[in-house]
C-alpha cells in the first residue's frame, strides 16, 4: 500500500506524541543516572589521600597500580580550571597552591609513635631498626642474611659528578600547617608550593649531603599534577633521562609521605629527637615477583644499611621497611629506594626535620662501605 508525503508525516506526529512521555521519563532518567555516577565518582575521588592497610598495627598508603586512577577532585571542581579529557592531552591548570585559611573541623590530629613491631613478619636486624617482610617469595633467614651484605657500589666524596638522585614520583603531597589539636576539611594535602610539598624534604636532605661533600642532583619536576595517573611511568621517564646524563648517581631516593588513617582521627606519627619533634621515616624495598626488578637484594642491602643507620643514629626515627612485592621504579639502579617521610598527618617543620636527619643519617651510612 502506498501513503502520500501528508499521510506519512501525520503518522510520524501522531507517533512521536504517543511516544513523549515515555522518552521525557528516559532522558530525566538518564539525567538522574549521570548526575548520580558524578555524585559516586566525587565520593570515591575524596578517598584519595586515606588509604588503609588491613593489619591494625600499621596502614599504608598504596602507590603505583594500587592508587592510580583515583583523585585530584579539585580539577573538576575549580571551574577557573580547564583539563582535556584526554588520557594524554591536558591543558596548563596553573598551580595548586597551599592554603592561607583553615575552615571546618573534621577531626582530632593525634600524636602517635610506631614503635618496635611484634609477629611474624617482623625482622630485627642486627645493629637497629626492623624490616617487615609481606612476601612469600623470600625468607625472613635469607633476608636477614642479605641484610648483612654491603651494596655493590661505591659512593664518591667530593666528586665533581652527582652520586645521588632526590626526586618525587608523588610530587605535590602535602603536610599539616603546624602542630595542632584538630585539623580541618577544606584541604586534600596536595599542593604545587614546593616549600609545602615533599620537595621540601628533598632540599633538606640536599643540604646535608652537599655540606658532607656528596654531589647530589635534586629533579623537582612534578609528576602527579594535573594528572595523577600515570605518575610513577613519568618519574620513570626522568630518571631513565637523569641517569643518561649522569651515569655516576649510584642511589636513587623517591622521597614520598605516607597517608595514616584512625577512622575520623588524624594520626601524627612522631619521635621527640634532641628536643624537637621529628616525623618518623619508612622505606619500602620493593621485592620481584615477575623478572622486574632483576636486582631487587642489591636494593634491599642498601636499604637495611640505611635503615640501620637512622635507627641507631635517632632511636625511634624509623618504623619497619617494608618488604614487599611492588615495582616503584626500582629496577633502575641497584640503589633505589622509596621514602615515607611522616604522613598527611605530620606539619612541614617535622617532615623538614626528618630530612634534616635522613641526609645526616645518609652520609654516615656512605662512610661505612666507600
Amino acid at each position: 500500500m502506498r501513503y502520500s508525503k501528508k499521510f506519512k508525516s501525520i503518522v510520524l506526529c501522531i507517533s512521536m506524541l504517543m511516544l513523549s512521555p515515555f522518552m521525557a521519563d528516559y532522558a530525566v532518567k538518564g539525567i538522574y543516572s549521570v548526575s548520580q555516577t558524578k555524585e559516586q565518582l566525587t565520593s570515591e575521588q575524596k578517598e584519595i589521600a586515606i588509604k588503609e592497610n588491613t593489619e591494625p598495627e600499621i596502614q599504608l598508603e598504596d602507590f603505583g597500580e594500587l592508587s592510580e586512577g583515583f583523585g585530584w577532585e579539585e580539577e573538576f571542581e575549580d571551574k577557573t580550571r580547564e583539563v582535556i579529557a584526554s588520557e594524554d592531552t591536558i591543558v596548563d591548570v596553573g598551580p595548586k597552591p597551599y592554603p592561607t585559611e583553615w575552615e571546618g573541623t573534621a577531626g582530632a590530629v593525634i600524636k602517635t609513635f610506631y614503635g618496635k613491631q611484634l609477629g611474624t613478619s617482623f625482622i630485627n636486624l642486627d645493629r637497629a631498626g626492623q624490616v617487615r617482610n609481606k612476601t612469600t617469595i623470600v625468607s625472613n633467614a635469607q633476608l636477614l642474611e642479605e641484610s648483612r651484605k654491603s651494596p655493590d657500589f661505591k659512593i664518591e666524596f667530593n666528586s665533581s659528578e652527582p652520586q645521588v638522585l632526590i626526586m618525587h614520583t608523588h610530587t605535590t603531597e602535602s603536610f599539616e600547617p603546624f602542630e595542632r589539636e584538630e585539623y580541618t576539611s577544606n584541604f586534600n594535602y596536595r599542593t604545587t608550593d614546593p616549600t609545602k610539598n615533599v620537595v621540601a624534604i628533598g632540599d633538606a636532605i640536599v643540604r646535608e649531603l652537599e655540606k658532607g661533600g656528596i654531589k647530589t642532583y635534586h629533579d623537582t619536576t612534578i609528576q602527579d599534577y594535573p594528572s595523577y595517573n600515570g605518575s610513577y611511568e613519568r618519574s620513570a621517564r626522568s630518571v631513565k633521562q637523569i641517569l643518561e646524563k649522569y651515569p655516576s648517581i649510584k642511589i636513587v631516593l623517591d622521597i614520598h609521605r605516607d597517608a595514616i588513617t584512625d577512622g575520623t582521627n588524624l594520626p601524627q606519627p612522631i619521635v621527640n629527637i634532641d628536643g624537637k619533634n621529628a616525623a618518623q621515616v619508612m622505606l619500602i624495598s620493593c621485592c620481584d615477583d615477575g623478572g622486574n626488578i632483576p636486582n631487587y637484594m642489591k636494593n634491599f642491602r642498601f636499604a637495611a644499611l640505611f635503615q640501620q643507620q637512622m635507627e641507631s643514629d635517632y632511636t625511634g626515627l624509623t618504623r619497619p621497611i617494608l618488604f614487599d612485592t611492588r615495582f616503584y621504579n626500582q629496577d633502575l639502579t641497584t640503589g633505589s629506594i622509596l621514602v615515607e617521610v611522616g604522613s598527611h598527618g605530620n606539619t612541614i617543620d617535622q617532615v623538614i626535620y626528618s630530612g634534616e636527619l635522613i641526609g645526616k643519617s645518609l652520609l654516615r651510612s656512605f662512610l661505612v662501605f666507600s
